[in-house]
Order: C-alpha cells, then sequence, then structure tokens
C-alpha cells in the first residue's frame, strides 16, 4: 500500500466523520424528530457527492490518487459509507451485471440491518 494515499485516507476519514456529526446533528434538530432525517439527508448527499467526484475524476478534472482517496474514502468514507455503497451498486448496474447488482443491494441492505437486530439480541441475552 501507498503510504501517502493510507495517510489521506485517514485524515478525510477523520474530517468527513466530524462532518457527519455535524451535518446529521444540524438537520435532525431542525426537523421532525420521529424519523431519522440527518442521517437520511447525510446518506443522500455523500451519493450524490460520490457521484460529482467519481465522475469529475473519471471525465473532466485530472485527480491525483491521493487526492481522490482523500476524498472517496476518506471523506466520504467518514460521511457516510452508503455512498460507497451506492458506487458500488451504480457500478454493477452499468457493466450490466444485474442479478449480482440486485443480489448486493438487496442482500446489503437486509443482512445488515438483521446482523444489527442480532448483535441487538445477543447483548440482551448475554
Amino acid at each position: 500500500m501507498n503510504p501517502a494515499i493510507l495517510l489521506a485516507v485517514a485524515l478525510g476519514g477523520a474530517l468527513g466523520s466530524m462532518l457527519r456529526y455535524l451535518v446529521a446533528g444540524a438537520v435532525q434538530s431542525s426537523a421532525w424528530s420521529g424519523f431519522p432525517w440527518g442521517i437520511f439527508f447525510v446518506n443522500v448527499s455523500g451519493g450524490l457527492a460520490m457521484g460529482v467526484i467519481v465522475e469529475l475524476s473519471a471525465l473532466k478534472l485530472q485527480i491525483a490518487p491521493e487526492l481522490r482517496a482523500f476524498l472517496t474514502v476518506g471523506i466520504l468514507g467518514g460521511y457516510t459509507t452508503f455512498s460507497t455503497f451506492s458506487l458500488d451498486s451504480v457500478l454493477l448496474i452499468e457493466r450490466g451485471a444485474y442479478g449480482a447488482a440486485a443480489a448486493y443491494i438487496v442482500g446489503s441492505t437486509l443482512l445488515s440491518i438483521l446482523a444489527l437486530f442480532a448483535g441487538l439480541w445477543l447483548v440482551r441475552v448475554l
């Protein structure tokens, strides 16, 4: 692994996590509390940002690998891992791997939620 890329990811991850905390908190405090609007906003805005960064770096701009890793894996990975999930899903769809995309989307969503329930259950019964 390239040490410069690892450092870029680490720094971006810290910044992205702080950004998630601040943005989600600000949105949630000004929204109806019966729905997780803060994280919902973070997930959607992170997906939009991932799309913009990936497409700009592919079609319009020459972005160094360190900067791309800082922005995508680092900042957006810390801001929301949902953006990476969205990117992986879109890449599978664009490649025509519809079955794999469906399995990935449904499997990731359902299994992650079921795994969270399993974690809650384990702690509650132990």
